[in-house]
């Protein structure tokens, strides 16, 4: 599991865990917030879902930051298309 190896993200599964206890909630509420003041353009629940919750973002970018691996190689790694990767937080 890519938390349990420190040698890819470069942290231990303690630190990752307080970042996740730290910027999760607020991640979450931006992404709410984000969600409210945008006009609905489809029905509640149409559209994209989002595959990738934000543990796994957070992941995506510490490998990606160490490493310097492509979108190409995370959007496989994480099972995931390449777009899903680029899309902003």
């Amino acid at each position: 599991m890519i938390v349990s190896n420190r040698w890819i993200t470069g942290l231990s599964a303690d630190v990752i865990a307080e970042l996740v206890a730290e910027f999760g909630s607020l991640w979450h509420e931006r992404h709410q917030a984000k969600l409210t003041s945008q006009p609905q353009k489809r029905a509640v629940g149409a559209g994209a879902k989002r595959r990738m919750v934000f543990i796994d973002r957070l992941l995506a970018t510490l490998v990606h930051l160490r490493h310097g691996v492509t979108h190409d190689v995370l959007a496989c790694w994480f099972g995931v298309d390449r777009s899903t990767i680029t899309r902003p937080l």
